[in-house]
């Protein structure tokens, strides 16, 4: 199937790890101009020479910080030299941690809330205006099934992740009328098959230790509630069964979808 996306140029933010970095990939073997956008430089360069063995008409990486306000800008730097932007996945997301609300420090809550919408706000706000001018756009944003029916001991990221969804439907109601498309991935618990696909900044690392220390303490009665089953056989999605919905709904066969929130799930919310 010809998706319509080579020699077009796509952002990919998160793209170093995990489901960023199995959309860029898949984004790159469809021929397209591909800006990764990651924290790890190392990572960063890995990936894009991958990306050019498989067919990318370009490669590029961003290092940058996606909760530094300025980000966006640097950015769109490097995306002005390589052509109107064509498609933005905004998949930059993740906890800062684990817990009850009602035991939690208020401090901490503007930590999920920026990482998982302050961040694709400020990004989709720096795209927006070239795919309003050029009348043609797609934008793929990364949610959670935790933004549909709530993560137990998640409750800010889950109303981060639900903003998200929100979000996508309101925007898709205003930019349509542009030519722009705008749509939502929610995944259940991914993990990527190649145990190299993790960067250093990635919750997945094995040096990050973060679900341990997140969760310490946590009683099994607590843990055996964070879990739902899913109806396949295994508890997780691989990276690129996400990656695969993402790419699709980017593309041109995708041209008649927009406001949608799409669960990748396992039938766990069956």
């Amino acid at each position: 199937m010809d998706l319509g996306l080579a020699g077009k140029t796509a952002i990919v933010t998160g793209a170093t790890a995990n489901i960023g970095r199995a959309i860029v990939l898949g984004l790159a073997a469809e021929g397209m101009i591909v800006i990764a956008v990651g924290r790890d430089a190392d990572a960063g360069a890995t990936l894009v020479a991958q990306c050019q063995d498989i067919g990318a008409a370009s490669a590029h990486f961003v290092q940058a910080d996606l909760t530094d306000p300025l980000a966006p800008a640097h950015i769109m730097a490097t995306a002005a030299a390589l052509g109107t932007v064509s498609v933005l996945v905004n998949n930059v997301g993740g906890n800062v941690g684990a817990g009850f609300f009602a035991d939690s420090d208020p401090a901490t809550w503007a930590g999920d809330i920026d990482l998982n919408l302050g961040t694709l706000l400020r990004m989709t706000h720096a795209v927006l205006p070239g795919m309003i001018a050029h009348k043609t756009g797609a934008i793929v944003n990364i949610g959670s099934t935790a933004g549909l029916v709530g993560d137990y001991m998640l409750p800010v990221y889950s109303a981060a992740k639900a903003a998200v969804h929100g979000f996508t439907k309101v925007l898709a109601k205003e930019v349509g009328q542009h030519g722009v498309r705008v749509n939502c991935v929610a995944p259940y618990g991914t993990i990527s098959r190649d145990p190299a696909a993790f960067s250093k900044g990635s919750r997945f690392h094995p040096d990050s230790n973060f679900f341990a220390k997140a969760f310490a303490g946590t009683s099994p009665e607590d843990m055996a509630k964070r879990s739902r089953q899913t109806v396949l056989g295994r508890p997780v999605a691989f990276a690129e069964e996400v990656a695969s919905l993402a790419i699709y709904l980017a593309s041109d066969q995708a041209g008649f979808i927009t406001g949608q929130v799409y669960p990748v799930d396992g039938g766990s919310l069956l």
